[in-house]
């Protein structure tokens, strides 16, 4: 009988030993569920040599579209186009770039209407803001996008929570060019290679004039390196995956 009753605590021990060993397992890296959508994604855990490259659209005195088209035409490359929906229908002549971007095989994304700190405005101008621009994306090529960078990478937990629950994948960038403060080829150059690595999005806008002559450089070495190119969209997970505390997706 003595026995008995040890055997009993013993296993009723054990079961809250390896609940908690569980919940331990669980926590132990803080990992974030695609359920729990309370981060973006920056990067994603690629054992094979591939990247996305992205571009923010903005509004500018000078544009240099043409440019960067020409050269991911060059180089056979598709990227990532993250689209404000006021800067499409500012003018006909950004409507018509829009197009051109997707008739060139890239990937458009949504980056808001009027690119407001999401992290300060409320969960319905978020929504506006999303909805708004993913109808003038859907009129002008005929698709909707399914992937939305948040104006100026600004966020918080609410904000990501919104975007997710909205259908929307938040993208972030783990290699930044800062190529908007024109600070210098070499400097951004050098911003941009120190830190590529296997699975990263890479962050580059349109309004920058080193951006051409640089991404030029980038795709050609990166290239040599054994690296290839892929849009955002086809470089993350969808299903059976997790986001860790530094924004890199895993699969699981």
């Amino acid at each position: 009988m003595k026995w008995r009753w040890i055997k009993t605590i013993l296993s009723i021990l054990l079961i809250f030993v390896l609940i908690g060993a569980s919940y331990l397992f669980q926590n132990a890296n803080k990992k974030v569920s695609s359920e729990v959508c309370e981060l973006p994604i920056y990067s994603v855990n690629k054992e094979e040599k591939v990247i996305a490259i992205s571009f923010d659209i903005n509004w500018a005195e000078k544009d240099y579209l043409n440019s960067i088209l020409d050269i991911l035409d060059k180089y056979n490359v598709k990227a990532t186009f993250f689209i404000m929906g006021g800067w499409v229908n500012y003018s006909e002549e950004n409507l018509t770039k829009l197009k051109l971007i997707h008739e060139r095989g890239h990937e458009i994304g949504n980056h808001s209407y009027k690119h407001p700190m999401f992290s300060s405005i409320s969960e319905a101008r978020m929504l506006e803001e999303l909805k708004k621009t993913s109808e003038t994306i859907e009129n002008a090529i005929g698709e909707k996008p399914k992937l939305f960078r948040f104006p100026s990478g600004d966020y918080n937990k609410k904000a990501c929570r919104t975007v997710w629950s909205a259908g929307y994948i938040p993208i972030q960038w783990d290699t930044d060019s800062v190529d908007w403060r024109e600070q210098g080829v070499d400097v951004e150059y050098n911003k941009v290679k120190k830190n590529v690595k296997s699975g990263s999005i890479v962050l580059f806008h349109n309004n920058a004039k080193y951006t051409p002559q640089n991404l030029d450089r980038i795709i050609r070495e990166l290239k040599s390196e054994g690296y290839s190119f892929e849009t955002v969209g086809r470089l993350i997970l969808y299903e059976n995956y997790y986001i860790d505390e530094n924004g890199i997706q895993y699969r699981k």
